[in-house]
């Protein structure tokens, strides 16, 4: 029993020590921490990392893309649009190029745009 509890102490002051040794050297740098990624580095994969652009964006002046027109759908439900409105949302989505059409989204969201039902699984065919 003795012998027991000597190994689980004499385990216990080695992993402390490796824990020194490792901070001391540096250990833990390849951690990616939210302040330092870029956004442009998300691939939709890491929700933290598309929450923690979406905050970036916030703090950030909203981009336009040649579609300040849509404002005047500012607050209009996402089951709102007629077919025609939803065909100017269309219309600008596939002027973009592939990479462009989630910073138009959060663009669109930031802006308290909803974007139409009609158009949804178009987006996110383009946005992967």
């Amino acid at each position: 029993m003795i012998y027991l509890i000597l190994i689980l102490i004499a385990l216990g002051v080695f992993t402390a020590l490796l824990g020194i040794i490792s901070s001391l050297r540096g250990g833990g740098d390849d951690i990616v921490h939210p302040a330092t990624a870029s956004c442009a580095t998300c691939t939709g994969d890491n929700d933290m990392c598309e929450q923690d652009c979406m905050l970036e964006a916030a703090t950030k002046d909203i981009e336009y893309f040649d579609d300040e027109e849509l404002d005047a759908y500012h607050d209009r439900p996402s089951n709102q649009y007629s077919d025609t409105e939803a065909d100017e949302f269309s219309e600008i989505m596939y002027t973009m190029k592939p990479e462009e059409v989630k910073a138009w989204n959060r663009s669109l969201i930031l802006r308290g745009i909803n974007m139409p039902d009609q158009i949804k699984d178009e987006f996110i065919a383009l946005a992967e």
